[in-house]
């Protein structure tokens, strides 16, 4: 009785009764799409699904993002299945990572994967992957350290050598996407060369070398196919039970589709510039109201989305730096040296905002041209009406008065009132004057005008 009692405790555990959650991810991988993805499984968690399948289709994405759901992965308290899907569909660069990092692998015909390794954004690769000579269906092996030695890497010195930054890159990578590759017992030999040699493969292949563990038409195929199948979960081992699973698909909600708005480099850039010239002007005219409303609401946002950006905060000073060099010279007219001035560092710090090996994740040439095109065009503007200005007469203030013509109310023996542009002025003649004789401003004294008549 005790042994079979010990049996049937050393028995997996099965699952089933609560849908399958299938998360639905496409396009880069974000900041936004992590946390959509990591809220998922956590609430599939809550409600005990017997699997999370993240249906994914990306080109790539930010390897801070990227790590945050292999974490939630490898934390998750259900088993996690990446589904590449639909045909057509792909998991390169950062999806490549996330499909090892999963319980269990699947693409559907017409799909593919790989060519993980790391670009430097801004520019093109710093080297050139090596050609494949071999078939992929006989992976080479990497214990060749000529291959990383100083006379392997001198051949391609003309143009494709890497740089110590790139190859440190690259075999972080080789040394991250292999131990996860370990830990889910795939091919760890093709997945080095996805890191080293930007090398991809389709569905089919991907099955035949042990990277992936079943190919599915699609999530009803694929939930019959891993039935049955054991995974091991926080050190248990649970046997699925998804053949008739209720199936529940989660869309990107409100709070993904904002994130993914403001986090989009460019508009994170463009929100804020809006928060600091709507201060700027609210500063330089105070109860205009809303351009301080709006600029404060639009660089909070933009702060936001830069924490969940990798953001260079020597870019984003010297942003800071040109904008306030171009405001000086509004001020302080320097003969455009600090409005030049202002301008380079503005557009070098525009280029150097966002620090990420993801390709087209900067801020577009375009738009920082068209900012600074703006900027200098808002900034001749400035310094033309201030240099107009200094050329047209005075119309307030005591320069002002001087020469003004006014009309005496009074007897003017010593002292008496006289009108000047409809105000009412104490003033002082040496001469004797009449009412309603016309009379010029020649001086003033605290508030009492020096008069003189205006008559030969």
């Amino acid at each position: 009785m005790r042994n079979g009692l010990a049996a049937i405790l050393l028995l997996p555990v099965w699952v089933g009764a609560a849908p399958v959650v299938v998360l639905t991810a496409s396009g880069p991988i974000t900041p936004a799409s992590a946390d959509f993805i990591e809220r998922g499984m956590q609430h599939g968690a809550v409600e005990g699904t017997p699997l999370v399948v993240l249906q994914l289709d990306t080109p790539g994405g930010l390897d801070t993002s990227m790590r945050q759901i292999i974490r939630a992965i490898l934390a998750s308290p259900v088993p996690v299945a990446v589904f590449v899907a639909p045909s057509g569909a792909r998991a390169a660069s950062a999806g490549t990572y996330i499909l090892y990092a999963s319980h269990i692998a699947a693409m559907a015909p017409g799909t593919n994967l790989g060519a993980a390794t790391p670009i430097q954004i801004g520019g093109p690769p710093e080297f050139e992957p090596e050609p494949e000579t071999k078939p992929k269906s006989a992976p080479r092996p990497t214990e060749t350290p000529s291959d990383e030695s100083g006379k392997k890497l001198s051949k391609d010195e003309k143009g494709s050598a890497k740089s110590a930054s790139s190859r440190k890159a690259i075999h972080d990578a080789a040394a991250y996407i292999r131990a996860l590759a370990q830990m889910r017992d795939r091919n760890a030999e093709w997945a080095e060369l996805a890191v080293k040699e930007a090398v991809s493969l389709s569905a089919v292949d991907a099955l035949k070398l042990k990277v992936i563990d079943y190919v599915a038409t699609d999530v009803a195929d694929l939930l019959k196919q891993v039935h049955g199948r054991q995974v091991t979960i926080l050190g248990e081992k649970i046997i699925l039970d998804t053949a008739f699973a209720e199936v529940r698909i989660v869309e990107p909600d409100w709070r993904t589709r904002l994130l993914a708005i403001i986090t989009d480099p460019s508009v994170a850039y463009v929100l804020m510039l809006i928060g600091i010239y709507g201060l700027f002007f609210e500063f330089s005219n105070p109860g205009f109201v809303f351009p301080g409303v709006a600029g404060g609401i639009c660089l909070l946002i933009a702060m936001y989305a830069f924490q969940l950006l990798p953001v260079s905060y020597a870019g984003l000073a010297l942003i800071l730096l040109g904008i306030s060099f171009m405001v000086a010279e509004a001020f302080l007219p320097s003969f455009g040296t600090l409005g030049i001035g202002g301008v380079v560092a503005f557009v070098v710090g525009s280029l150097m905002l966002i620090d990420s090996d993801m390709p087209g994740y900067g801020i577009p040439w375009p738009l920082i041209a068209s900012v600074a095109l703006v900027s200098v065009l808002f900034l001749v503007l400035v310094v033309g009406m201030a240099l107009k200005a200094r050329h047209h007469p005075i119309v307030s203030g005591r320069e002002e008065l001087i020469g003004a013509e006014g009309e005496i109310l009074e007897d003017i023996v010593d002292e008496g009132m006289i009108r000047v542009h409809g105000e009412l002025w104490s003033a002082r003649s040496a001469q004797h004057l009449f009412r309603g004789q016309k009379v010029r401003v020649v001086g003033m004294e605290g508030l009492v005008l020096i008069v003189t008549s205006t008559e030969k």
